[in-house]
């Protein structure tokens, strides 16, 4: 089974609280109305994902009380479909960039879609369920600032 997926633009992050989506210009036009909306999901192709990565089924946190984990257990960047998925507030629109708050993506990221935030979509309506070690690693307000090499020693085990 084949699917082919186009990039829509990339992102550039400016500092450490901006970033933003420089759209293919052929397509600004398609932004038309977003600045009504505060917030955006951005859908992204992890392209530094070596291919070998792309094999990934097990990984194994750095931290102690982290069980191995399947990669669908996690948001490990590599994974067999490397996309990456990210909600950000936009701070402006100008032409074909998107001024968004900052990403967890790489410079030169390719953008595979935008689509607006509307929380009855995107938001469960029900109760969330989430793992001991996943509220704990929230609380300590966790923000990994990992290189692709460092997270690659994560790695168990491939299919």
């Amino acid at each position: 089974m084949g699917t082919t997926v186009y990039s829509i633009g990339i992102i550039k992050n400016i500092d450490n609280n901006t970033s933003k989506i420089i759209l293919d210009e052929k397509l600004k036009e398609g932004l038309e109305h977003l600045e009504k909306y505060s917030h955006i999901v951005v859908i992204y192709y992890l392209n530094k994902v070596l291919e070998e990565d792309r094999r990934v089924i097990k990984i194994k946190p750095h931290h102690d009380d982290i069980p191995v984990l399947g990669v669908f257990a996690t948001r490990f960047p590599a994974r067999p479909n490397p996309i990456g998925l990210y909600v950000v507030k936009i701070l402006k629109i100008d032409g074909n960039e998107i001024t968004i708050s900052k990403i967890d993506a790489m410079d030169g990221t390719p953008v595979i879609d935008i689509k607006p935030y509307i929380p009855k979509f995107d938001m469960p309506n029900e109760e969330i369920k989430l793992p001991d070690w996943v509220e704990k690693h929230l609380k300590e307000k966790h923000e990994h600032k990992h290189s692709y090499k460092k997270l690659r020693k994560m790695i168990v085990e491939r299919f």
